[in-house]
């Protein structure tokens, strides 16, 4: 009885460390997806091909069977069970000709300019 006992107790104590997470222990970076950055956003432009997308983004991390004129690019990099970047683009096609594309980093013509205050 004592046995079983103690190997109840084992088991519940172990089984909290799962949950908890031990302190100190290293949680390793993982990204998922393809990395766009502010450089590639800006080579976009209306009127490019599908061919000129490809080459300045890579391949899509998903191309919709459903909808040929949509391609989404996803990057995540998270440690652990945070989440630290989450990063998208969609860019739409019409036929072969890129129409337009929605991101979370803005093309740098469209970043409104700061003013220096140390000027004054």
């Amino acid at each position: 009885m004592r046995l079983i006992l103690i190997a109840i107790i084992t088991t519940f104590t172990l089984s909290g460390c799962g949950y908890l997470g031990f302190p100190g222990v290293y949680r390793i970076g993982i990204e998922q997806g393809n990395v766009v950055t502010q450089e590639m956003i800006d080579q976009l432009k209306p009127g490019m091909t599908r061919r000129q997308v490809r080459f300045v983004l890579g391949t899509p991390l998903v191309e919709d069977s459903f909808n040929e004129d949509r391609w989404d690019y996803r990057y995540i990099f998270s440690r652990g069970d945070t989440q630290i970047l989450d990063n998208r683009l969609t860019v739409y096609f019409e036929g072969d000709v890129l129409t337009h594309f929605d991101s979370k980093i803005p093309p740098s013509s469209e970043v409104p300019e700061t003013t220096d205050s140390s000027d004054n």
